[in-house]
């Protein structure tokens, strides 16, 4: 099952100890920035500690940005009139480790956990830091930060850490959460889930939770309670993307055959068919202004690629390494400028109702992975798209 997974085993032991006052500590630091651990904790605190009959008065949300520590100290050592027990999540913690030794700020906290209050507890947020699935890559600044929370809270608090999520792992979360609620999830489907939303969880269980209802439709003729690779090529908007970065790869790698497969199998995975045309050519048009900025900025790994490219205009996580390299097998800005004026032509030839709209698309593909011709300047076709 997949609580007996890897990458859960932190927040599996958390869940277990908070579920016991026998084994319940005062104190918790939740570290690292995998939301979808962090509500997996949030969630079993409020099950197990905070009715939800008493909930405006035992749950209290902090604010180290509003609320200084000392007030927070004093909230969690108060009894309340209204509630039998107080749970207090804090957040940006990251404050107490600003500027300055916080020697006050220091004994504060250790003066509490001397003698806490056993009707609360208390649950800081270390979502500043980030914890790579494999502990040994986790940035310097990153293990310096996660260090002293172990040498000042970790003496006193259990800690709980929120790594990102091994793919395997994800994988196998998805075939057994879907077992359980009685779907089968194919696993070529489940690795094509993971792998086009890079391993993220809250997307990968917001898509899940899409994937069963399509496939769990309440009309017996249409429900078949099993994903295939084909549900989550045709539900998941990352999946086409994914499919898209590949054409792109053929064509860059100028594989004419490789292309015009991936194209047919882009087109048929679509909902509209040859009526998502336009759709195509948009990506195809957004990829090659990216590939652009990219060899421009002479962009080299995935870390400089975030400042090369504003927010809205970024690729998928997954495909970061991948654009990377398919840029640099351009060899100037003119053949990118020549591609996206391909890719504007058949958006004009498109929106003439042409006889045919999968000629237009195989034209443009086999255009695209040609080596140009050396010719005189040809002046620029009109642009019927915002490239």
């Amino acid at each position: 099952m997949a609580t007996s997974l890897r990458s859960f085993a932190s927040t599996d032991r958390f869940v277990s100890e908070i579920a016991s006052p026998s084994s319940l500590r005062p104190g918790y630091v939740l570290i690292g920035d995998e939301i979808f651990l962090y509500d997996r904790c949030r969630k079993a605190v409020l099950s197990k500690l905070v009715p939800e009959d008493t909930r405006d008065f035992s749950l209290h949300d902090l604010d180290l940005a509003e609320t200084s520590i000392f007030e927070v100290l004093d909230r969690a050592q108060t009894p309340s009139l209204m509630a039998p027990f107080q749970v207090l999540f804090v957040r940006n913690l990251k404050l107490l480790y600003g500027r300055g030794s916080k020697k006050e700020e220091f004994a504060a906290v250790d003066a509490y956990f001397r003698s806490p209050n056993p009707q609360a507890l208390l649950l800081f947020v270390a979502d500043h830091i980030r914890i790579p699935t494999d502990l040994r890559r986790m940035d310097y600044q990153d293990k310096e930060r996660y260090d002293r929370i172990r040498e000042t809270l970790g003496e006193w608090c259990g800690t709980v850490e929120l790594a990102r999520v091994d793919e395997n792992d994800a994988m196998r979360w998805v075939v057994d959460t879907a077992e359980s609620r009685g779907v089968r999830f194919d696993p070529d489907a489940a690795r094509e889930l993971v792998d086009s939303l890079g391993a993220d969880m809250m997307l990968i269980s917001s898509e899940f939770e899409k994937l069963l209802l399509y496939v769990s439709a309440d009309s017996p003729a249409v429900a078949k309670n099993r994903v295939t690779l084909g549900d989550v090529e045709t539900m998941v908007l990352a999946a086409k993307q994914r499919s898209l970065y590949e054409l792109t790869d053929a064509i860059s790698a100028k594989d004419r055959p490789r292309a015009l497969a991936l194209l047919h199998g882009l087109l048929n995975a679509s909902d509209g068919g040859e009526d998502a045309a336009i759709g195509h050519l948009y990506m195809l048009a957004k990829t090659f202004r990216q590939m652009m900025i990219i060899l421009e900025k002479n962009v080299r790994d995935s870390r400089a690629i975030w400042q090369a490219l504003w927010q809205g205009f970024r690729m998928p996580p997954f495909a970061a390494e991948d654009l990377i390299r398919q840029a640099r097998r351009y060899k100037s800005r003119r053949e990118l400028t020549r591609a996206l004026r391909l890719v504007a032509r058949a958006d004009l030839d498109l929106r003439s109702s042409p006889v045919n709209k999968l000629l237009v698309l195989e034209r443009l593909v086999l255009d695209l992975a040609t080596e140009p011709k050396a010719s005189p300047y040809e002046p620029s076709h009109q642009f019927a798209m915002e490239l």
